[in-house]
């Protein structure tokens, strides 16, 4: 059995402990999440996020840069590495957007850490220019102006 702690950043408090056999920090972030742990200021540098739903995790503060993503995408950029716009879309759930070292990545739905193109191209075939389309890319719009203003 391993233990993995969620410490925070700054003063070193265990924010959330996962105990399991084979245990990764994603896993220790999905156990985390399920059980609705609040991770404001936790410190998550480098630590492989692959498949790591974050969707309704609370990480205000929280240092991702250097984590790693599907396809081994580096988060950059602290403090604006990690943006959530939701709910939103037909499940009504959270767009997340990471900034990479490989360009932005996106969570939606069940589609994880994809890159833009492919976010869009099936944004279109799942919603074409239906109400769930228009709010997708209005966030789409949204995020372009806010890249515009964090260069």
């Amino acid at each position: 059995m391993t233990k993995i702690e969620i410490k925070h950043r700054y003063t070193g408090a265990v924010l959330f402990a996962h105990e399991a056999e084979d245990n990764t920090i994603a896993a220790t972030l999905r156990a985390a999440v399920k059980a609705d742990a609040d991770l404001t200021g936790a410190y998550l540098d480098g630590a492989n996020l692959a498949r790591a739903n974050l969707a309704r995790a609370y990480l205000t503060g929280a240092d991702l840069t250097g984590a790693y993503l599907d396809g081994g995408a580096k988060v950059v950029s602290w403090p604006r590495a990690v943006l959530q716009v939701g709910p939103i879309g037909s499940r009504n759930d959270w767009l997340v957007v990471y900034r990479t070292d490989q360009g932005l990545r996106f969570d939606a739905g069940c589609q994880r850490q994809i890159d833009r193109e492919t976010f869009e191209r099936r944004l279109q075939d799942a919603h074409g220019d239906r109400p769930h389309g228009q709010e997708y890319r209005a966030a789409l719009t949204f995020i372009d102006a806010l890249g515009e203003i964090w260069k």
